[in-house]
């Protein structure tokens, strides 16, 4: 650019970014033309004057009040102002616009307006009001708008006594609603009454519920049955005590088979773990030794529909089994006898004793209709319900001494509860967070483990606030949309989990790495556990027994002489 001061000989050139002139140019010399050569691939478009870079704006002005006042107008009667002018119907500005300067003048009364000047004061209204239709008035105007009236057939010749109406006269648009006849109210009825045989569930009638006892003998020379503890394999399972190391395991030394489906859920025998409990989507329970030889005890079969939870109570003599044929059933663990039934016509999705040893009447069952039911044993019936989850209820852990429990759902939150309280005392929920249908609680009741939907395992804090922990996230596996179950070692050394892939994930606690990842089914790796002894996996349609690389090992470390293995 060249900006002229005087002439062409004191031009001077100006950089185009600075923005400000130390001088004042004269309108001359600020609109004069560009000097320099022309572009030749200038369109006409960029050759058009434009002070956005988008283009020529217009300048305007809208009065905020009146833009609003149109817009509300449109979106309540469906009309507004026309900005063009042109072809438009009666109305403010418009009358204003067509009375002309001398015309306008004898209806206005406004102070300042100018000739042919528009006036929308009040002065002008109470002409406009005369004249514009009450069709046209703004949502923010005062009037009636003109509502059409049905119409109705007239015949008001009294002396027509079969065709007079009168005031009774019906609407033209009325219909007339005819009555089926006896024949077709008969065909309604039994159109009728077969939706309603066909939309209505049929109550699950609850199956015959029967035992089976592998084994010859129940009970053995002394008269002790298969619940007793063992004394004979080499391991203390009596004591509490923690082992002082746990070892990965490295060779697969035993497998379960029986079950013709998948496995839904195992659960080991309380404090000694030496009988194992599988329930399966083929409807059946079984019951297993862990040591010995290993043999399948016995078959509980009641429901008709696959089995999804099952749950010891604290002496392991009684167990609980939720069904997808709404049933809550429970058995005697040593007779195989169902002593009572349960349902509130939902899935139960889990269920859980209550573990103080005074509750032992007492259970909670996850449902599919969003809530938690507790029962009691003795009655029979409903005492309690938690009804704050907006999903499914998909597991139920109890913490804190068995004061509180925790419960996820498919709501993608997890609430924490005081027992007998129906009202969460603690809501967690996050935009990030995915549905956590396994959760696991720590040897040491400090932390809960929740196998999330997002191929990870959060650590929650199980006291006090319960928060998030983001220094303990285990990553590496693929869950592919499977509960796959998470536990601890009983020296809070290692996590391990199953995945969607049939492989399993051992991982360090301290510094969450992965130790060891390897094939241990063709199948979804499901349910996991430690026991105090020896470490088990239990996977899907069969469970496995894996041997860590010191071979088995009791509490104190020395080897334990297992029955030959069948892997």
């Amino acid at each position: 650019m060249v900006a002229v001061k005087e002439d062409l000989e004191t031009g001077v050139h100006l950089d185009p970014a600075v923005k400000e002139v130390q001088y004042n140019p004269t309108y001359e010399t600020m609109f004069a033309p560009e000097f320099g050569p022309e572009n030749p691939f200038r369109t006409q478009q960029m050759a058009a004057p434009r002070n956005m870079l988008s283009g020529y704006a217009e300048p305007a002005h809208i009065n905020d009040f009146m833009f609003e006042q149109q817009r509300r107008t449109f979106a309540t009667y469906g009309y507004a102002l026309d900005p063009s002018l042109d072809n438009q119907r009666p109305n403010a500005q418009n009358l204003c616009k067509g009375l002309g300067p001398h015309r306008h003048r004898r209806y206005c009364l406004c102070l300042g307006v100018a000739a042919g000047g528009l006036c929308l004061g009040p002065c002008c209204h109470s002409f406009i009001r005369k004249v514009v239709r009450k069709d046209d008035l703004t949502v923010f105007e005062t009037g009636q708008k003109k509502i059409e009236k049905r119409k109705k057939f007239k015949e008001n010749d009294a002396s027509n006594i079969d065709g007079f109406l009168g005031p009774w006269a019906k609407y033209v648009d009325e219909k007339d609603v005819a009555k089926p006849s006896e024949e077709e109210q008969k065909e309604l009825d039994e159109i009728t009454a077969k939706r309603q045989k066909k939309g209505k569930l049929e109550d699950e009638k609850p199956g015959e519920e029967k035992t089976i006892l592998h084994v010859k003998e129940m009970y053995d020379y002394q008269g002790r049955s298969y619940l007793h503890i063992p004394q004979d394999v080499g391991v203390n399972l009596r004591s509490s005590v923690p082992p002082e190391k746990c070892y990965l395991p490295k060779k697969q030394i035993h497998v379960w088979s029986g079950h013709t489906k998948g496995v839904s859920a195992v659960r080991l025998f309380p404090l000694s773990g030496h009988l194992l409990l599988s329930c399966s989507m083929d409807c059946k329970i079984k019951l297993w030794e862990v040591y010995g030889d290993r043999r399948c005890l016995r078959t509980f079969i009641g429901h008709s529909k696959a089995v999804r939870d099952i749950c010891f109570n604290t002496a392991g003599t009684q167990f609980l089994s939720a069904a997808y044929d709404r049933y809550l059933k429970l058995w005697d663990t040593e007779t195989g006898q169902c002593i009572s039934r349960f349902t509130n016509r939902k899935v139960p999705y889990c269920v859980k004793f209550n573990p103080d040893e005074d509750k032992q009447n007492l259970f909670v069952a996850g449902m599919s209709d969003k809530k938690i039911v507790q029962w009691d044993i003795r009655s029979g019936e409903i005492v309690q319900e938690y009804d704050r989850h907006l999903g499914a209820v998909n597991t139920i852990v109890f913490v804190d001494e068995n004061r509180r429990f925790v419960s996820t759902s498919d709501d993608k939150s997890l609430r924490v509860w005081e027992w007998d309280i129906p009202v969460d005392f603690k809501y967690i929920a996050e935009p990030s967070m995915h549905s956590m249908p396994a959760v696991t609680l720590s040897p040491n009741g400090k932390w809960l483990a929740c196998q999330s939907m997002d191929n990870q395992i959060l650590i929650f804090g199980a006291q006090n606030r319960f928060r998030l922990n983001k220094k303990k996230i285990f990553k590496g596996h693929m869950v592919a949309g499977y509960a796959c179950q998470v536990d601890f070692s009983p020296d809070m050394s290692y996590v391990i989990s199953g995945d969607g892939n049939g492989k399993l994930n051992i991982w360090d606690w301290k510094t969450t790495k992965l130790y060891s990842r390897f094939k241990a089914h063709d199948k979804k790796g499901k349910n996991m556990y430690f026991e105090r002894s020896i470490l088990h996996l239990l996977e899907a349609v069969e469970a496995a027994l894996w041997r860590d690389q010191h071979g088995l090992r009791d509490l104190t470390g020395q080897d334990v002489d297992s029955c030959p293995t069948i892997y």
